[in-house]
């Protein structure tokens, strides 16, 4: 009998293991998209910053791409509110044909500065 159940250890572990590497796997995408996250709000807050400021819009895009994820869309839409938004790519290239993996993204809004000595 004991012959037996000695080959049950290696059985159990050979059937774990691909399921703890599996979930070890979701946690390490789900702290990549945090960090993303993070990223992205830095992002749209600086190009937002830089945009009410006046600056133009290749300087205020250059500066989100910059410290937002590689890969990563920013858009600037003006007029009296200047928003930023910064889209990431998903954590792993892969995973972008699933259109359910949520993306890193964020937006910041302020109002446009007036231009000191510009009054008539």
């Amino acid at each position: 009998m004991r012959s037996r159940e000695a080959g049950m250890v290696t059985a159990e572990f050979a059937v774990a293991m691909p399921v703890l590497i599996a979930v070890l796997a979701l946690v390490m995408a789900a702290m990549g998209l945090a960090l993303d996250q993070v990223r992205c709000v830095d992002a749209a807050r600086a190009g937002a910053r830089l945009a009410a400021r006046g600056e133009p819009e290749s300087v205020v895009i250059a500066e989100a791409a910059r410290l937002a994820p590689t890969g990563s869309q920013v858009h600037l839409r003006g007029g009296a509110v200047l928003t930023v938004q910064v889209t990431a790519p998903p954590p792993l290239a892969v995973l972008g044909r699933i259109p359910q993996i949520p993306r890193a993204r964020a937006s910041a809004s302020l109002p446009a500065e007036a231009v000191l000595g510009a009054g008539p």
